[in-house]
């Protein structure tokens, strides 16, 4: 007795029951313009944004902590800093509007890239934003934030 199916199909066939229809669509990934299509969808997610986020570095010292961030070729007008409670937060915005003129084609083209990065560092405690000093130089924001000092709580004995 035979162990074929029905039809003239051999063991290769029955182990791969799929195998001519994944080939098919293996084929039809690898063809234009899914193949591009895919491509520029893995680009997307491995970069999607031109500035990635923001570096920056915190120390503590003594009295202070020093938060310094760099934000090479950003200006000052496009950094924002908030505070609240005892997280500080860096944002930068970027507005850029490109426009050409061509007068020998009667062309007018306006491009606008909006973009947006920000960080939030946390604190061990509340943050007293009167006692925050920011300065901006070359690229590199540096933040100070002076320390609370707590108040320490004696245990009473009964």
């Amino acid at each position: 007795m035979s162990s074929n199916l029905p039809g003239g199909s051999n063991k290769k066939d029955n182990l791969e029951p799929f195998g001519d229809i994944m080939k098919s669509m293996n084929g039809f990934f690898q063809e234009k313009p899914i193949k591009g299509f895919l491509q520029s969808i893995d680009e997307f997610f491995k970069t999607p944004f031109p500035f990635h986020s923001l570096a920056v570095d915190m120390v503590e010292k003594e009295n202070e902590y020093l938060i310094t961030a760099e934000l090479p070729g950003i200006k000052r007008e496009q950094i924002q800093i908030d505070v609240y409670a005892n997280y500080l937060t860096i944002s930068v915005n970027s507005n850029d509007v490109i426009i050409e003129e061509n007068e020998k084609s009667s062309s007018y083209s306006k491009q606008q890239t909006v973009q947006k990065s920000s960080r939030t560092i946390s604190l061990p405690h509340p943050i007293n934003e009167k006692q925050v000093k920011a300065s901006y130089q070359n690229g590199l924001l540096k933040i100070n934030i002076s320390k609370q000092k707590g108040k320490r709580i004696q245990i009473e004995n009964d």
